[in-house]
């Protein structure tokens, strides 16, 4: 679309100052049917402003029973099946002649819904972008819900459009509002309708759970039918021009408490569309008492997730690893998350909360987690040790402090008693054992021979 003030010069300078058409485009910088069509509009002769004839016209009656057929059938196809018969021009030249021969839509007239106060709300998600969280790119979402009667908007962003984000945005309105609409409209999004065909409609199970609990009724709108939930179609446009434009946040937590303070002023006291006289703050005190009220308890908006638990101690949920304790590995463990916490359960028992990360292969680790591992690790490595001394040089036994686990009293015994009569090679096998030096096989030789030698001592002389 051109301005009005060039269209008025289009018009002076045809009729006053009896300019062609091709010099008019020419001055103003416009397309020659650009020019034709204002003075079109304008009440001029047609045939004054004819185009002049072209190489396609011979086959404007074949393009023109084509698109009576096929509305929809694309230029590009069209030139195809012409050149195949014969037309010498390109495809440029074509897609004109075929924009002003397709027929057109008639145009169709819309009703002015109104509503009573109280009776409907509109909900949707609107996409703005893509927000950079540490190493982690998430797409920036809205949801937004708009009161029909007062207008009355609520929006919170998420990092993401996920059923549980849907869920919360909702809790959040109805806590907002302070109570419930007794309708409410959405479009065919995932989040509301799983299956369609014609009038059967499949919902989503959290959603009609959430409306039970509510008292409201969720009604998807026609295929197609944007204009059937016009007004959170405009709050979203709202949105865009006259918040997030230009708007600048440290983080995602800043940018809905800038929402937040948005939406109780500047929002709320915009004239109300039905009566340019009074502010949506106004409409919405006498629609504000008209709601269905709340229930005692809000409906659960946390997400809710089964993980399997490998080896490691750690639960991946949402591209990073949470710690558990050592002690709750290989098994099937829940976590639940909200927006600023998650907590991993055992069946009935929380066994870890972490402040949840926005980012990516972050690890999120408790102290206390991590010492008991080690603890158990450092136990392990000891009891591993003197297993191998053991089998490596059985005497050994006797000679390790009574507080060391992993031999019995009897073994200790009998070992004694085999090498009473080593006792400096005792502490000076002890003393290395001490130092965490040599290898068992290195104590192993340190034992045997030992008993070679005194074998050979005792053994009478040949005469």
């Amino acid at each position: 679309m051109i301005p009005k003030e060039t269209e008025a010069e289009i018009v002076r300078l045809y009729h006053g100052e009896r300019w062609p058409i091709g010099t008019i485009a020419g001055q103003l910088g416009l397309h020659h049917t650009t020019v034709q069509r204002v003075l079109r509009d304008t009440g001029v002769d047609p045939k004054i402003v004819a185009p002049r004839p072209s190489m396609a016209d011979p086959f404007v009656p074949f393009i023109v029973e084509q698109l009576e057929k096929y509305p929809g059938l694309r230029s590009s196809r069209l030139f195809v099946m012409i050149k195949e018969r014969g037309y010498p021009g390109g495809p440029d030249h074509l897609r004109r002649i075929v924009s002003r021969l397709r027929p057109k839509k008639p145009a169709e007239a819309f009703q002015r819904l109104r509503t009573m106060p109280g009776e409907q709300g509109q909900v949707d998600w609107a996409h703005f972008g893509k927000l950079q969280i540490g190493r982690a790119q998430r797409s920036l979402w809205t949801f937004v819900m708009v009161l029909s009667y007062s207008r009355r908007l609520f929006l919170r962003f998420f990092p993401g459009a996920s059923m549980p984000f849907f869920v919360r945005g909702h809790v959040e309105a109805f806590a907002d509002f302070g109570g419930v609409p007794r309708v409410l409209l959405y479009d065919n999004l995932k989040g509301a309708v799983l299956e369609r065909h014609g009038d059967a409609i499949r919902f989503h199970p959290t959603l009609l759970a959430m409306s039970a609990h509510y008292r409201f009724e969720a009604r998807p709108v026609a295929v197609a039918r944007g204009n059937e939930k016009g007004r959170v179609e405009r709050a979203i446009r709202y949105i865009r021009e006259a918040f997030f434009a230009v708007r600048s946040f440290t983080d995602l937590a800043d940018l809905n408490r800038q929402a937040a303070v948005w939406t109780t002023t500047a929002a709320i006291d915009r004239p109300w569309v039905e009566d340019r006289e009074r502010t949506v703050r106004q409409a919405f005190e006498d629609e504000r008492g008209i709601l269905l009220p709340l229930p005692s308890e809000p409906f659960p908006a946390h997400e809710r997730l089964e993980v399997e638990v490998g080896k490691t101690p750690y639960v991946r949920f949402d591209l990073n690893d949470y710690s558990i304790p050592h002690d709750r590995t290989q098994r099937t463990l829940v976590v639940f998350a909200d927006l600023q916490q998650v907590r991993i359960a055992d069946g009935n028992d929380v066994i870890a909360t972490h402040v949840r990360s926005w980012d990516r292969g972050q690890q999120l680790e408790q102290r206390d987690h991590l010492e008991r591992l080690a603890d158990e690790k450092r136990r392990a490595r000891e009891h591993r040790g003197l297993d191998r001394l053991a089998r490596a040089a059985r005497t050994s036994q006797a000679f390790l402090p009574p507080n060391v686990p992993g031999f019995s009293c009897a073994a200790r015994a009998d070992a004694r008693r085999a090498s009473a009569a080593n006792r400096s090679w005792a502490a000076v096998s002890w003393v290395t054992l001490s130092d965490h030096q040599p290898a068992p096989p290195s104590l192993q030789w340190l034992c045997q021979g030992n008993d070679r030698s005194r074998r050979v001592r005792a053994a009478p002389l040949a005469l």
